[in-house]
């Protein structure tokens, strides 16, 4: 009975306009698939052309504020739902608390706004704690949350509690615009919150109100402020470079590293429904990253996680660090390891794809743990090798920025 009932809700669910999936994959053979062909590295950092018996051999990653460690199957099983057919491993989850947000970012956020989903159609703080503790149960080991704004929720550092108690939860993010962050710091990091971004894409306060269509940006200097002096190590301020916007900034940016632990983490401009895109906006990285080395001496690039989104700097002098996230010009699909569990419940397997599958839905409808796996593991098996070419992108239909959360 309850396989039937399951088979009738993913039927329901994968029927969609927004999902392409198909009931087929819920009878994918996951013994399948064993293994993840990408391996993980130890935990040293070295620049690029250093390699000498002089050379620091252990250190912490520069963008990580978490232990990165080889666990063994028996301290912690990744299930074969986390793995898809071309044998990535999912064990990093970002969850969209909420599609509201006390700005309207140029990028983020259509200019006629957007049709928010009734609150009785968003996940609870019970229902995102369960479905977390699935994943995590499942191998998942890295938790951001984000949103709209995370910050803006009322539970918030209740739902951070819940989530940093799961066993086997190596780390909880979460990526916020710093409004009300200042203020909100000393409960978040009481309740668990152990990794800290800060989006912001000026330094300029009159571009601030023009880019975000709203005031604030000296509570973000002083929520970078404040996630310094708590101890966040390091904070990550993420700026997503505009031509003819902010592009004569970054050096500026960089400047924030040179006596602060701050990683600087510089996004190249994508396409998302109602933002505009135009490829005349978007400021490759190599480009960005000339700017930095004709300014800066002792550039010097750093070993990357296998599964980084990011290509990471360091700056002789400099106490913090600079990153490239470079998903137009040189993606990283091959070392993809990310899901995305939407406010409303729906999963999305990749940031540019416009296939969901609802959770939400066989939650409510009494599915047990098991059922939830398989539909999960359906969805995964069928993620892409990679995202559509940059100009195939921008003609994809896919929801706003504001309801996925980046």
């Amino acid at each position: 009975m309850m396989r039937r009932r399951l088979s009738k809700l993913l039927w329901q669910s994968l029927g969609s306009q927004r999902s392409n999936y198909s009931v087929e994959a819920l009878r994918f053979n996951l013994d399948g698939v064993t293994s993840c062909p990408f391996k993980r590295r130890n935990n040293d950092i070295r620049s690029t052309n250093c390699d000498g018996p002089g050379c620091p051999k252990v250190m912490t990653y520069a963008t990580s504020c978490a232990t990165w460690s080889e666990l063994s199957q028996e301290d912690h099983p990744a299930s074969d739902m986390l793995v898809d057919s071309f044998g990535r491993l999912h064990n990093y989850l970002r969850i969209s608390l909420t599609e509201r947000c006390n700005l309207r970012c140029q990028y983020c956020m259509p200019v006629e706004g957007v049709e928010l989903t009734p609150n009785s159609h968003l996940l609870s703080s019970d229902e995102i704690s369960r479905l977390a503790n699935l994943f995590v149960n499942s191998g998942v080991d890295k938790i951001r949350l984000t949103g709209g704004e995370p910050t803006i929720r009322k539970d918030i550092e209740e739902i951070c509690l819940q989530l940093s108690r799961l066993k086997g939860l190596k780390t909880l993010a979460m990526t916020t615009n710093g409004i009300v962050l200042a203020k909100k710091i000393p409960k978040l990091k009481e309740c668990g919150l152990g990794v800290i971004n800060i989006s912001l894409d000026t330094l300029v306060p009159a571009k601030f109100e023009l880019l975000t269509r709203r005031k604030g940006h000296e509570r973000v200097m002083e929520s970078i402020t404040a996630a310094v002096e708590y101890g966040f190590n390091p904070v990550k301020v993420n700026c997503v470079v505009m031509r003819g916007i902010n592009d004569d900034e970054i050096c500026d940016f960089v400047e924030l590293t040179r006596e602060k632990p701050i990683n600087v983490r510089f996004i190249e401009f994508m396409p998302f429904d109602g933002n505009v895109w135009n490829i005349k906006k978007l400021v490759p990285y190599v480009e960005i990253l000339d700017k930095v080395k004709q300014r800066f001496e002792g550039v010097k690039r750093l070993t990357d996680h296998p599964s980084d989104t990011a290509k990471n700097f360091m700056i002789d002098g400099h106490h913090g660090t600079i990153s490239f996230i470079t998903s137009m010009t040189d993606h990283f699909c091959a070392g993809c390891n990310r899901l995305r569990l939407l406010a409303d419940g729906n999963l999305k397997v990749c940031l540019f794809g416009p296939s969901e599958v609802s959770l939400r839905d066989p939650l409510r409808a009494g599915v047990d743990d098991l059922g939830l796996k398989e539909i999960i593991g359906a969805a995964v098996k069928k993620k892409k090798a990679a995202h559509a070419g940059m100009l195939d992108l921008a003609k994809t239909a896919n929801r706003p920025m504001i309801h996925i959360g980046g």
